[in-house]
């Protein structure tokens, strides 16, 4: 049976002692402030390995979200999110609506969002470019870009 790298996004960071006892139910790698965690899952699927590692951890730990930390073949990663009762219900409401399962609807729902905030992101982006050449040369701006480009080479990619 495979194992899955599984990355846990933690509701707020974590105390040496919860740190340690999470560590005696499971080997686990944090960040710097404890707000992250890494594990590894022996299952079949990464989805059971995600619902495993939420399983054996969620009662000593404040979970967020549980992630696969590399994608699978299709560029995807899984997202292994748990609802309140009310949201979940309601969840299932409007899956059923729709005719998908809740995961089906829940997944297009995100790509949707995905998608709009990538859209508003550019429609900003080109605003702000356009100011920006109204008061200078393409010339002068693109050389200020690469200049801060290059001061922040961490910057995210998209």
């Amino acid at each position: 049976m495979p194992h899955h790298a599984l990355e846990i996004t933690l509701t707020r960071p974590l105390t040496p002692a919860e740190l340690h006892a999470a560590a005696r139910v499971l080997p686990l790698a944090a960040n710097h402030d404890a707000t992250r965690l890494m594990a590894l899952m022996r299952a079949r699927t990464p989805g059971r390995a995600a619902h495993r590692l939420r399983h054996r951890l969620s009662t000593p730990l404040p979970i967020d979200v549980i992630t696969t930390h590399y994608p699978d073949a299709t560029g995807q990663i899984l997202l292994n999110v748990a609802l309140p009762p009310a949201a979940h219900a309601a969840l299932h409401r409007s899956a059923g609506q729709a005719g998908q399962s809740p995961e089906l609807f829940l997944k297009l729902a995100l790509h949707r969002a995905l998608a709009q905030h990538a859209d508003d992101e550019t429609d900003r982006l080109d605003r702000a470019v356009d100011e920006l050449l109204a008061h200078t040369t393409s010339a002068h701006l693109l050389t200020a870009v690469g200049r801060a480009l290059s001061r922040h080479p961490g910057a995210p990619q998209p």
